[in-house]
């Protein structure tokens, strides 16, 4: 199957022409005749299989057959970084089209302020929103939604968890009754299925890949003390080529700590954390974009909503706190049929979560030996969860602990 199968109008299909799109993704090519339909849809899908082209593309196609000055899709996001990409997607994608658009989010200026006014008012065809920007401008009472005709909530799970429901479900109520509403999301949780029941009728479902990395992804875990982490990481980038690598770290403090270490040892690395503007969080991520820069420290945040081609390598400093991330992390490298590499830093207080990911993902990370030079690391020797009358018959202590040889 081929885009052209889409049979997308001449403008849209140009401009994906121009871009080299030729084959659909699984989720592009179940998601887009659905959307096409007119149906509301649950997308269930990891990082990196492109979703964003599956619900962008298809409204593009129905703006460009039909024009119009009003506002037709709102598409509420998580975080600003997904609305930028998002919006930088869409005009790639429509750039031979007539579609308007804007991104909408916090931590702006006065101008840029008025200026989401006015497209909020005069018509902007395509609005993506973080919750809480587009609340501020809904209580003021000038917003138009009258004429919106498609919903798209992305990273569904992931605003959930930012605690944004009462925001997206108070949103829905300056929205027509009668319209499309497609819903994304990583994970399928009850709480996802909960609020699917209230604002979608009679979805599709689709479900890609859930919680299975990318195939291309070759990962590795090294069980290390804290006090070692940055020792480690300076011993596996020095003197190496590096294209473009991203460590995830659960801490602003700790971020801010390796980025300053990371510069001592002549590494080209900078740090993105939410004390940064707005503008200098956009100057980080455009230069680790055109490779200017190499080493990319970041909190969570960065974890879904950056898009990014030729990440080589990703290192977890910290083990993600909830399994399902740890797909969203490692899906930053290996995009499409790329391969990439995916780290994984364990202490002796994150083996049970690390575990639980191995569990979630169904295969068991290889341990790789530390450096000779940094001496030895933790056991790895997370608890088990077995009943007790079978603990001395597979081998393990009272406590629930491997049994030692």
């Amino acid at each position: 199957m081929t885009f052209r199968d889409f049979k997308f109008e001449t403008n849209l299909q140009e401009g994906l022409d121009s871009m080299g799109f030729e084959t659909p993704t699984p989720i592009q090519e179940q998601a887009i005749p659905i959307i096409q339909n007119n149906k509301d849809l649950i997308g269930c899908a990891q990082t990196g299989t492109g979703k964003t082209a599956a619900f962008l593309l298809p409204i593009l196609n129905k703006l460009a057959i039909n024009p119009t000055d009003s506002t037709n899709t709102l598409i509420v996001v998580p975080t600003r970084e997904l609305a930028l990409q998002i919006d930088q997607a869409l005009q790639g994608f429509s750039y031979f089209t007539s579609v308007s658009s804007l991104a909408i989010y916090g931590g702006s200026d006065g101008s840029v302020f008025e200026r989401e006014r006015k497209a909020l008012t005069e018509g902007a065809n395509i609005i993506i929103a973080t919750p809480g920007r587009l609340m501020a401008h809904l209580n003021m009472g000038y917003v138009k939604f009258d004429k919106l005709e498609t919903l798209i909530l992305d990273e569904a799970d992931r605003m959930l968890d930012m605690g944004f429901v009462d925001d997206i479900l108070k949103i829905t109520t300056y929205l027509p009754k009668t319209k499309q509403t497609l819903m994304f999301s990583a994970t399928m949780a009850p709480t996802i299925r909960a609020l699917a029941n209230k604002l979608l009728h009679n979805p599709e479902h689709i479900s890609i890949s859930l919680a299975k990395p990318a195939e291309g992804v070759i990962q590795g875990a090294y069980l290390v003390y804290d006090g070692q982490k940055n020792a480690l990481i300076k011993l596996l980038l020095a003197g190496k080529e590096l294209t473009s690598v991203i460590i995830f770290v659960s801490t602003k403090i700790k971020v801010k700590e390796l980025e300053r270490d990371l510069q001592k040892a002549n590494l080209k690395a900078k740090a993105i954390h939410s004390d940064l503007e707005q503008n200098e969080r956009e100057e980080v991520l455009r230069n680790f974009r055109s490779k200017q820069l190499q080493i990319l420290v970041a909190t969570d945040i960065l974890s879904r909503g950056i898009d990014i081609e030729d990440i080589g390598l990703v290192i977890n400093y910290d083990v993600p706190g909830d399994a399902a991330d740890y797909i969203h992390r490692i899906g930053r490298t290996a995009r499409a049929s790329a391969t990439g590499v995916a780290l994984t830093f364990i202490n002796e207080w994150d083996q049970q979560k690390f575990l639980q990911i191995e569990t979630l993902i169904g295969s068991e990370v290889k341990k790789l030996p530390l450096p000779t030079e940094m001496g030895t690391g933790p056991e790895y020797a997370p608890l088990v969860k077995v009943k007790k009358p079978f603990l001395k018959k597979k081998g393990f202590n009272k406590d629930r602990r491997p049994a030692r040889k």
